[in-house]
């Protein structure tokens, strides 16, 4: 067991199960405060609801899909050293991109019309990270300052766009992409459905986890992911070492951009009937994406587990709802368990600490269990 602690892997996940664990316990307590008689029960459906039925799963992953996308934006940029909490405004833009390419483009062909459209979002979500990556890499300016002004920037241009080119004001929000632009349902209409009315799941969870992956083997299998995490590791080693500081900075800001940008498109091309909505808040897909990389230890393979996860949680706060819960309290409850999942780090170390701290008093143990061996009085 002390051997199996001290791996990578298996270390974060014991930490990030402790996190999740303390985040259900203090929840249970906030519905116990705010509803004792109907605390147990709601609870009961938080750790069920997502599995009452096939539909409520494909829903799980439907709504795991974007914060996928965003998680694996902030577990990336993380890697680098930096933190990327811009990505609601490149969510926002590569939304705007994929749905107006959705409606205006009609020329293309379906296939090629679903797929440029995916291209576009990951474009923008690109360049909306580019500015950050830029402003740091040559003037060193912090990129949780930049991002967050990006991200209004976004929110308001976004805005601006949508009621000049793709607004329906019937309903004060875009039209809906055309349905060549949506993407395909691979058949999970037909699996995940219950009652006769199937969930709104597509092909986008299936990108979403075939983009883990592969940002995990960029990460663990490239000399670029290597470069990637020696410049978060040590920023003036690297450079030492001969590597492109600058570079590395620009080109993390660029795929988180555009990972976050993707996840926009991968939302309102699923063929649900949403369109972008006018508003004066940041999308909160893009912030959810923090709590997901925290929970999934800013590693791919963890972030796409862990967004599924959160998503869980939001389906079985839904069924909740059924008990008469305010809304309000659901809200609060995945918000602790969510802040939670910051701590996931603070275990990990904790749990390193205590390894190291056996492994040194067993290696102090074995000099004086020889010395008694030698002397005769063991």
């Amino acid at each position: 067991m002390k051997n199996l602690l001290k791996k990578e892997g298996t270390a974060s996940f014991f930490s990030a199960a402790a996190a999740v664990v303390m985040g259900l316990i203090i929840g249970l307590v906030v519905l116990l405060i705010a509803s004792p008689n109907k605390a147990f029960g709601g609870f009961a459906l938080i750790l069920s609801g997502g599995l009452s039925d096939m539909k409520n799963f494909g829903q799980v992953l439907y709504y795991a899909t974007p914060i996928i996308m965003t998680g694996l934006s902030v577990a990336f940029a993380n890697k680098t050293g930096l933190f990327n909490i811009g990505g609601a405004g490149q969510y926002m833009m590569g939304s705007f991109a994929a749905v107006y390419v959705g409606i205006e483009w009609t020329f293309l062909p379906p296939v090629l019309h679903c797929l440029v459209a995916l291209l576009a979002a990951a474009l923008a979500g690109a360049i909306w990270g580019l500015v950050p990556g830029l402003m740091k890499a040559y003037c060193n300016v912090n990129e949780v300052i930049s991002c967050i002004m990006m991200n209004y920037i976004g929110l308001n241009l976004v805005n601006l766009l949508v009621r000049q080119t793709i607004f329906d004001s019937t309903r004060n929000q875009s039209y809906w992409p055309e349905e060549s632009a949506e993407l395909p349902k691979l058949g999970f209409d037909k699996i995940f459905v219950a009652g006769g009315t199937p969930s709104s799941v597509n092909a986008g969870i299936v990108i979403a986890v075939l983009a883990g992956i592969l940002m995990y083997v960029i990460i663990n299998r490239t000399k670029f992911g290597y470069e990637l995490k020696a410049c978060g590791l040590n920023r003036e080693a690297a450079r030492y070492a001969g590597i492109n500081e600058k570079k590395s900075i620009v080109m993390s800001m660029i795929i988180a951009g555009a990972l976050a940008g993707l996840g926009g498109a991968l939302y309102y091309l699923s063929g649900a009937g949403t369109g972008i909505a006018i508003t004066e808040e940041l999308a909160a897909e893009g912030f959810n994406g923090i709590p997901v990389a925290l929970l999934g230890m800013s590693n791919p393979i963890g972030a796409i587990f862990a967004g599924i996860f959160i998503s869980y949680l939001k389906v079985g706060g839904q069924a909740m709802q059924s008990l008469g819960l305010a809304p309000q309290i659901i809200d609060i409850i995945t918000s602790v368990i969510i802040y939670f999942a910051a701590f996931a780090l603070f275990f990990k170390l904790l749990l390193a600490k205590i390894t190291t701290s056996k492994q040194t008093t067993n290696a102090n143990a074995e000099p004086a269990l020889k010395k008694d061996e030698k002397g005769g009085t063991a």
